[in-house]
């Protein structure tokens, strides 16, 4: 099994995701076009926490709060880490990583951050300057970069190694729709020293072999809008190789896309909403892919056409 270290604490695969969680602006029905009770939710991190899944991702703008207010209350007494972020301004205002963190910790209910992300790369000097100091002072443990380039990385790094400290992670979509404009990435993370962190492996639920043409996602979603019919048509065989190597395993389809990323040197941050999904999970954090399975994995993506990139993603 693939391991990690965050602030001096040795970790597993993977890192487990909440965007999903809270309702609202970027929450789960808007998003996923379905909620979830915080009664089902505390069933998906008990499940999830027994079965030994201590890293927990969130952001301030997951539900807008409600993400991190939710987990803070389960985390309670737990011998967990978090992982949480701060989607800045575009233009920079002294004091602003400061006050998102005390908000965070506030929320979570949690004296200090494992790891914590500037969400955009906006204003990278001033907000990992302000990074720094927040370490310093105890605030957090470690800083990460989400949704960077590699000059963003660069920069990033030359600011906090001017502080004394060091970028831990880098936070970026990744899947097999979108693994070729992060090569570059990923070769300076391994030169570096830095984690790589890979969301939406799974593409929101596309490439987790539960839906197909046949069965797409909710219509009034904004996954459902971007990914739409035509799309699941054009990703077709690559679904139907994920279920062919799922039924080889005796693992569930979800865990393929998962495998891959992994033997790309990728720590996956996957979301769970539902108690068998950390079963799941737990039975396909030791699988291991052929070189064969894998080349055949990207070039049926590939030969897809099919490349997703979110929105939100600038480079």
């Amino acid at each position: 099994m693939m391991k990690y270290k965050i602030a001096d604490r040795e970790l597993s695969v993977p890192l487990i995701g909440t965007w999903s969680w809270g309702g609202g602006m970027n929450g789960s029905r808007m998003v996923f076009g379905q909620s979830f009770s915080e009664d089902q939710l505390q069933a998906v991190f008990s499940k999830a926490y027994e079965s030994g899944f201590v890293f927990w991702d969130t952001a301030e703008v997951y539900g807008m709060g409600r993400s991190e207010e939710i987990l803070g209350r389960m985390i309670t007494g737990k011998n967990v880490m978090i992982s949480t972020k701060h989607f800045p301004n575009k233009r920079y205002k002294n004091g602003e990583c400061r006050r998102a963190i005390e908000k965070s910790l506030e929320r979570l209910r949690i004296p200090n951050i494992d790891l914590y992300w500037l969400h955009s790369p906006q204003n990278i000097k001033e907000n990992m300057t302000e990074l720094a100091e927040c370490l310093k002072d105890g605030l957090i443990k470690s800083i990460g970069l989400s949704n960077g380039s590699v000059d963003d990385i660069l920069i990033a790094s030359k600011v906090l190694e001017e502080n004394g400290t060091q970028l831990s992670a880098i936070q970026n979509h990744y899947s097999l729709l979108s693994f070729e404009r992060e090569q570059a990435m990923l070769e300076l993370c391994k030169k570096k020293d830095i984690i790589f962190f890979g969301y939406m492996l799974l593409e929101q639920g596309a490439l987790s072999g539960h839906y197909d043409k046949d069965h797409t996602f909710e219509l009034f979603s904004s996954r459902g809008l971007v990914f739409g019919k035509s799309k699941f048509v054009k990703i077709d065989k690559l679904i139907a190789y994920e279920r062919q190597l799922a039924k080889k395993y005796g693992v569930d389809c979800s865990q393929i896309p998962i495998a891959w990323g992994i033997s790309k040197g990728v720590v996956p941050i996957v979301g769970i909403n539902k108690p068998h999904h950390a079963d799941s999970l737990a039975a396909g954090t030791e699988l291991s892919l052929t070189k064969d399975e894998i080349t055949e994995l990207e070039r049926l993506a590939l030969a897809s056409g099919v490349k997703c990139r979110g929105a939100w993603e600038i480079h």
